[in-house]
C-alpha cells in the first residue's frame, strides 16, 4: 500500500491525463510470449501495438524506460468473483459446500455500494500485480438490490482495467433441491431478460474492446438445466461467450450423479455447454475421456490453483489438458477462497502443483505457466487481440523488476519470476495507457480504496 507520504507525489497522476497517441516502452528484457528480446521495445498507437523491436527505439509522445525490468504481456484473469473481496477470511478450514453455506447469508446483504468497494479493491490488486484483462463472475443478486453489475463495469472503467463482466445467476434454491438459500436466487425469466439488457447496454465486440459481457449461470447445483439451455441460446443469439463452474469438487460430482444421472462435464455437453465460445472454471475432476472431449470441443478451462488448495477441492490435471491441446488459462477465483488476487502467484502455484501431481519436474515448465497466465487466459475469454506482445495486438504490458533482492542474479529471469513470484509490478500498461508506475496505482487512491473495503467488510460482518 502506498504510504501517506507518497500521496503528493502521485496526486497529479490521479487527475485526468492528457491524450497520448503513441507510447514507447523499453525494457531490459522483453518477452513477447514467443521470444525474448534483450533491450527490446514496443511502440503503441491509440492503444494497439504497431511495432516491436530492438536497437534504437522510435520517438513517441510518451516514453517508458524500464532497464531493470522484464516486460511481458499483461496477465489475464480467467475467473474471479470480485464482490467476495469484502468477505475474505471466512471459513478458513471448510470445504466448498461448507464455505458456500456459511457465506450465502452474508452475500444476501450485498448492495451496489459494497460491490463497488469490493470491485475497486479487487481490480486495484489485480492491476498492481500486472493483470490487464480480467473476467468477473458475479452471480449473487439479492432481492431489491440494484446497480450491482453497473458498479463493477464503472469501477473497471475508472481504474483502467480491460474487463469481461460475467452476468451470473442462481435460480435453484434449497426449496427446489439446490444448494443456495431461496433468498439469493432469482426467477429465470427475470434473469434472462436482465442478461439480455446487460449485453445490449455494455457489450462491445470490436477489436480492442475494453468491455465484453459474458453469460454465466453459476453452477449445476444452483441453476436448472432449463436455465442452462436458455442461457446458451441467448448467448449465441448475441454472439457472446459462456462461462460456468464445472467439476470443481467431488460433492458437485455426487450432486450431478444423484440429481441428473450424469457427471458434470457430460451434463454440460448435453445442455449445449461445450465449444469454442465456452470456458469452465476449475474442471478438476475429469476422466481421461473428458479431457479429450474438452480439448476436442475447444472448450476452455480456467485453472485456479490457490483456491483449489485453499478449499481442498483437488488438483486440476493441467499438464494432461495442455498435452491434449485444451485451451487453459489461470484465475485467482473469488477472494473469499483466495485471500490475494495475484496472477503471478497463480502461475507459480500452477507450475508447482502440476509437478506435485505427476511427481515430475517436467510436468509443467515456467514458460508454459506464463503462457497460461497470458495467452491461455486470453483464448478462454475469446480475445485474439490480447495475450502476446505483437504488432496488431492490444498494448497491454506488465513490467516486473529483475534487479531486486528476490530476482537479481537469476540465471533465467523468466523462470525466476515464476519460481519467485513478484508481489507487485513495476509498471503496467493497459490499452496503451500507464496505469501503474513505480509499483503505485495511478488511476485510483490505494489508501482510500483500502479504507472503503475495510469499512464495507466490517459492515457485512455486523
Amino acid at each position: 500500500m502506498a504510504p501517506a507520504a507518497d500521496a503528493a507525489k502521485y496526486a497529479a497522476a490521479l487527475r485526468a491525463p492528457p491524450h497520448v497517441t503513441t507510447l514507447r516502452l523499453r525494457a531490459g528484457l522483453l518477452y513477447t510470449g514467443d521470444r525474448e528480446i534483450e533491450n527490446g521495445w514496443l511502440l503503441a498507437r491509440d492503444g494497439m501495438i504497431v511495432e516491436v523491436g530492438s536497437g534504437p527505439p522510435p520517438p513517441a509522445d510518451e516514453v517508458v524506460d524500464e532497464p531493470s525490468c522484464l516486460a511481458m504481456p499483461g496477465l489475464v484473469n480467467a475467473h474471479d468473483h470480485m464482490y467476495q473481496w469484502a468477505t475474505r477470511g471466512y471459513v478458513p478450514d471448510g470445504t466448498l459446500f461448507e464455505w458456500l453455506r456459511a457465506l450465502y447469508p452474508v452475500w444476501a446483504r450485498i448492495d451496489a455500494e459494497s460491490v463497488r468497494a469490493a470491485g475497486r479493491a479487487a481490480m486495484a490488486r489485480l492491476l498492481l500485480g500486472g493483470c490487464t484483462l480480467s473476467s468477473d463472475h458475479h452471480y449473487v443478486f439479492p432481492r431489491g438490490a440494484t446497480g450491482l453489475f453497473e458498479a463493477l463495469v464503472d469501477s473497471a472503467r475508472e481504474l483502467g482495467l480491460r474487463f469481461h463482466p460475467c452476468r451470473g445467476s442462481m435460480s435453484l434454491g434449497e426449496s427446489k433441491g439446490g444448494l443456495p438459500p431461496d433468498s439469493v436466487v432469482e426467477e429465470e425469466d427475470a434473469i434472462l431478460a436482465d442478461v439480455e439488457a446487460k449485453i445490449q447496454s455494455h457489450h462491445d465486440p470490436r477489436p480492442g474492446s475494453m468491455c465484453r459481457v459474458v453469460v454465466a449461470p453459476c453452477s449445476p447445483f444452483s441453476v436448472t438445466p432449463q436455465l442452462m439451455r436458455d442461457s446458451a441460446e441467448l448467448a449465441r443469439k448475441h454472439g457472446v461467450r459462456l462461462h460456468t463452474h464445472v467439476a470443481e469438487t467431488l460433492d458437485e460430482e455426487r450432486f450431478c450423479l444423484e440429481r441428473f444421472g450424469k457427471r458434470p462435464v457430460e451434463l454440460m455437453e448435453d445442455l449445449g455447454w461445450a465449444g469454442e465460445d465456452v470456458w469452465y472454471a476449475h474442471a478438476i475432476h475429469l476422466s481421461d475421456s473428458e479431457i479429450e472431449s474438452v480439448a476436442a470441443a475447444r472448450t476452455g478451462v480456467a485453472h485456479c490453483p490457490s483456491s483449489n488448495m485453499r478449499l481442498g477441492a483437488g488438483i486440476c490435471r493441467v499438464a494432461d489438458l495442455v498435452r491434449a491441446g485444451a485451451r487453459v488459462g489461470l484465475g485467482v477465483d473469488g477472494s473469499a477462497s483466495n485471500e490475494d488476487a495475484n496472477l503471478a502467484v497463480e502461475a507459480h502455484q500452477a507450475l508447482l502443483l502440476a509437478r506435485a501431481r505427476s511427481a515430475s519436474p517436467q510436468a509443467l515448465d515456467a514458460r508454459t505457466a506464463w503462457r497460461l497466465a497470458t495467452k491461455g487466459g486470453a483464448e478462454c475469454l475469446g480475445r485474439d487481440d490480447c495475450g502476446s506482445l505483437e504488432t496488431g495486438k492490444c498494448a497491454d504490458v506488465a513490467c516486473f523488476r529483475i534487479d531486486d533482492l528476490a530476482h537479481t542474479g537469476m540465471a533465467d529471469p523468466l523462470a525466476g519470476l515464476a519460481l519467485a513470484p513478484p508481489s507487485r509490478a513495476q509498471t503496467v500498461v493497459v490499452n496503451g495507457r500507464v496505469v501503474v508506475r513505480e509499483g503505485r496505482l495511478l488511476t485510483g487512491d490505494e489508501v482510500q480504496i483500502a479504507r472503503e473495503i475495510g469499512a464495507t467488510s466490517a459492515r457485512l460482518r455486523g
